[in-house]
């Protein structure tokens, strides 16, 4: 065998052998599962690494977004029709929370911290100033007629003391004393009999410039799917709300971060103690931020569906056996027995009762659902949208003629938007690690096609060379005449 004959052979073997070995990488994942495990290992929280510094001062800039539902027909709602209310916003907040008090445990498995939130008014990003008057239900009258409507004798007064003050169901605030606090007449009067009771209402009162309580977090170090899961929150492992051990399981992260290595088919579990619970979210759709591939998980119906619907949520019927309908959820619980009802905004993916009863609810998946975008490999959120809707029981209440003959119905008072997108800086980084994990990711791919690649090659010679062969075979016996 020539020398050419041999190179051209070894061109043939050399092609299978690297055919053979892409093709062998590509079904074995080898290069993915070797990226994975070094994501893994640096994705922890511990001093000095990246995802720590995300974790302890998020880079990205976050927005609470405030929407009001003003009551249009208050003296019609009083008569028993049904309530009309246009939305109203939105009042726009840059919300810092960074991690504080940050202390981890001896052998660096948990880290304890209190997440201080703080909200700056963004006048530029709102529909008016914080000065707009809202007209509303007013929610520590109908906390405080709630609460005493089985003593007549005390109802009594304090019906009476609400005449002469003309305190009714419904009253007028600015959008900073509804969110903030305001020095209400009624509360400061019952803490005359109540001492301990708070005279300052506002459904974010003490909530700016402060934390929720004292958690500890999982640092991922002994296992990456532990990554910023919650440990206990206020020192204690699960709650004590509600009535049964499931619903009071403090399951998953605090929503702002999440392990690495994430798979379409995984549930993400995320703790609230805005819900006073913990919720989950699946996978939905392939998505896109900024050029960054990403997948989008969002609650499903089945997290907030009523009993008959979804049996592990017999535990948030409060008090025991008292069930609403889907797309609802009773806090009173945990709101100081005051009659809070949580649902998505316009009772999206509610019961349908619950949007005809008040005019004015267009609930839209685009515009109502709770979504978080996140890159699979890292954990890291792309994009990510809270959105709650704080909503008041109101009921005639035979011992309260303020509440004259008003249906019972779940009251809407405002919705939040909280969110988030990727900053360009961290957008940045992430895009080298998408490209690099590209370029891993088809390694295998390359092989194969160099394999195949030098199988035409081989292919090619080997015809190049028989071609000479045949021809002068053919020639011969002209030559010989």
């Amino acid at each position: 065998m020539t020398l050419k004959s041999c190179c051209i052979y070894s061109i043939g073997v050399f092609s299978i052998l690297i055919l053979i070995l892409g093709i062998s990488l590509n079904l074995s994942y080898v290069f993915p599962h070797f990226l994975q495990s070094v994501v893994k290992k640096e994705i922890v929280l511990k001093n000095g690494t990246d995802a720590f510094k995300a974790w302890e001062n998020p880079p990205a800039p976050i927005y609470m977004q405030f929407y009001f539902f003003n009551v249009t027909n208050p003296m019609e709602v009083l008569d028993g029709e049904r309530p009309a209310v246009v939305e109203v916003g939105p009042y726009t907040y840059r919300e810092y929370r960074p991690m504080e008090q940050v202390n981890f445990n001896s052998n660096g498995t948990k880290v304890g911290a209190v997440s201080t939130k703080t909200y700056i008014f963004e006048r530029n990003m709102s529909r008016g100033p914080e000065s707009e008057l809202i007209r509303t239900v007013n929610v520590p009258a109908v906390s405080v007629m709630d609460k005493f409507k089985d003593n007549p004798i005390v109802s009594n007064l304090i019906s009476s003391y609400m005449k002469s003050t003309d305190t009714g169901l419904f009253t007028t605030r600015t959008v900073g004393q509804l969110l903030w606090g305001y020095e209400d007449s009624l509360l400061k009067t019952l803490t005359v009999f109540e001492p301990d009771l708070d005279d300052i209402f506002g459904l974010f009162y003490k909530t700016n410039a402060t934390n929720d309580g004292d958690y500890v977090f999982f640092t991922g170090q002994e296992n990456y799917k532990d990554f910023a899961r919650v440990d206990t929150w206020k020192g204690e492992s699960h709650l004590s709300w509600w009535t049964t051990d499931e619903c009071n399981m403090i399951n998953g992260t605090n929503g702002a971060s999440f392990h690495p290595v994430i798979n379409k088919d995984e549930t993400l579990y995320m703790f609230s103690s805005d819900l006073c619970r913990s919720l989950y979210a699946v996978f939905e759709e392939d998505v896109s931020v900024q050029g960054i591939p990403g997948y989008r998980f969002s609650p499903p119906s089945e997290v907030f569906a009523n009993m008959t619907l979804n049996p592990a949520n017999t535990g948030f019927c409060v008090p025991a056996g008292n069930c609403m309908g889907s797309g609802v959820l009773n806090v009173s619980v945990c709101k100081q027995g005051a009659p809070i009802i949580m649902s998505s905004p316009h009772f999206y993916q509610a019961d349908e009762k619950y949007v005809e009863d008040v005019f004015g609810m267009r609930p839209s998946k685009e515009l109502h659902q709770t979504t978080i975008d996140i890159h699979p490999l890292t954990g890291i959120v792309l994009q990510a949208a809270k959105r709650l809707q704080i909503n008041v029981h109101v009921e005639k209440l035979s011992t309260f003629s303020q509440t004259g003959n008003v249906r019972t119905v779940v009251f809407p008072v405002l919705y939040l938007n909280e969110s988030v997108v990727i900053d360009d800086t961290s957008a940045k980084v992430l895009k080298s690690v998408v490209t690099q994990e590209n370029v891993v990711d088809n390694i295998p791919f390359m092989l194969i096609g160099v394999g195949i690649i030098l199988g035409v090659v081989f292919m090619f010679l080997m015809c190049r060379q028989k071609i000479p062969e045949s021809t002068t075979d053919e020639r011969q016996p002209l030559l010989s005449s």
